[in-house]
């Protein structure tokens, strides 16, 4: 099923879920307030409906969304039942744990009962919608409107691929009534099988056809009413995804190994930007103290500046509390036989040109703190791959370690929470910043930056 049904439909299925865990709270507190049920446990009456109203109105929205997050809804709907059950159940205890926590240090006083049984009903109720889904789909008339029939065009090597592939994958909504290999088939011959069988739709796979062929079979199928699917793999890519756009009214094709833009990624914009600000307000006077205590221990400027590869390598200066002696760079080609990391990274402890007080800054990374500026001018984010020196990038002897520069650096990344300078192999380095981008998801951000803060305020891994 192609994206945009598999979105519509998954929305339907939201909306109706939505209403059931209404319905569910609301048959939660009736039984948990039911006299009978009260003196036959023998339990203390329950608060008024009233009480419990922001929890109600909490569940509505948030229900359909952690289902999402479970993949509730990216399975097949004909597939087996535990591929239904599994998601759901762990979808309804988060919600009920999230409920209970909310209640907790909301100081709410509702009954714990309620919550659980809520969350018992719910996951009934969604399992007998699930039940009658199943029993539509595969009745009659489910198959009348849900089933469609397609011809797959292709070579007999490519349509025995992509059968098979449909019918691993238990695409039910799609009967595969006729293969045609298109360098062997008139237009005219298979406008005579569309119209012999019904067909709803076809399936091309243009890896070897020609692309003249290709657009009369679309003409035909113009022509025809029927909806033809074009499946664009002529060109092998390895980790590459594949997505369709247009360009002011021309279709395109692209391929990106980095997120697409979507709210996800608007809400990183925004969380970046107002975080920073935060921050830098709080954080004001703090930053004041510390830029007066460097100046009067160390002569020199309060900030060390550089130039760092960001965005795709553009060059950018980035702030820093000044750790080092003034002419700490002048030194370093003494200390290169030093460098504990391996590859074009340089990375000493107990450098000798640390001043007493950037050794404590360095260990609580208090001296990336002048990185909110750089943050809030858009040049870094929150969570991304560390920026590396311009010079540093320029000697990189993999050309695969450039796609760590996909994305916009960041104060704080999986190698800040997994090891930070106990990693001395650069290759390790680039291996978690690349898995970062591939699973990038505003939950792992979120993920990230709470985990990185027992990392720093206890110094773990500092050098």
């Amino acid at each position: 099923m192609l994206r945009r049904d598999r979105q519509i439909r998954m929305q339907v299925q939201q909306l109706l879920d939505a209403c059931l865990f209404a319905i569910s709270f609301w048959l939660a507190y009736v039984v948990r307030s039911d006299p009978t049920i009260i003196d036959l446990f023998s339990l203390p009456p329950v608060n008024p409906f009233e009480d419990y109203v922001w929890l109600y109105l909490a569940v509505i929205p948030v229900a359909p969304v952690v289902l999402e997050t479970q993949g509730f809804y990216m399975r097949p709907i004909l597939g087996a039942r535990r591929s239904m059950a599994w998601p759901l159940a762990k979808a309804c205890l988060i919600i009920v744990l999230g409920l209970i926590l909310v209640a907790f240090f909301f100081k709410m006083t509702v009954a714990r009962a309620v919550i659980v049984w809520f969350g018992f009903t719910g996951f009934v109720l969604v399992s007998i919608k699930e039940e009658l889904l199943r029993i539509a789909f595969k009745s009659q008339f489910g198959k009348s409107q849900y089933l469609r029939r397609y011809m797959l065009i292709g070579t007999a090597a490519e349509t025995r691929q992509l059968k098979r592939e449909l019918d691993d994958k238990a695409f039910r909504e799609i009967e595969v009534v006729a293969e045609v290999d298109l360098n062997h088939t008139s237009i005219g011959e298979l406008v005579a099988v569309v119209h012999e069988l019904s067909i709803n739709g076809v399936i091309v796979s243009t890896k070897h056809s020609y692309f003249e062929q290709v657009e009369q079979v679309i003409h035909a199928c113009e022509l025809e009413g029927v909806e033809a699917w074009l499946i664009a793999d002529f060109f092998k890519t390895q980790i590459s995804r594949t997505s369709f756009d247009d360009f002011h009214g021309h279709p395109v094709m692209v391929f990106r190994t980095t997120p697409e833009a979507s709210w996800q990624s608007v809400m990183k914009q925004l969380l970046d930007f107002f975080g920073a600000l935060l921050l830098l307000i709080i954080l004001a006077v703090p930053l004041f103290i510390i830029g007066l205590l460097i100046k009067l221990t160390s002569p020199g400027p309060v900030l060390f500046r550089q130039q760092r590869s960001g965005l795709n390598g553009r060059p950018f200066t980035i702030y820093k509390f000044r750790t080092m002696v003034t002419n700490a760079e002048q030194f370093r080609h003494e200390l290169e036989a030093m460098n504990e990391m391996k590859g074009p990274v340089f990375k000493v402890s107990n450098d000798p040109r640390i001043t007493p007080i950037g050794k404590w800054l360095r260990k609580f990374s208090i001296d990336e703190w002048p990185q909110f500026f750089n943050v809030l001018r858009g040049e870094m984010s929150l969570v991304g791959p560390r920026p590396l020196p311009v010079d540093e990038v320029r000697r990189f002897n993999d050309l695969a370690y450039r796609r760590r520069l996909s994305v916009k650096p960041g104060l704080t990344c999986l190698w800040q929470i997994r090891g930070r300078n106990k990693i001395s192999d650069f290759r390790d380095w680039v291996r978690l910043d690349l898995e970062y981008i591939d699973n990038w998801s505003i939950w792992l951000d979120l993920k990230i930056l709470w985990l990185t803060v027992p990392v720093v305020f206890t110094g773990s891994g500092a050098k």
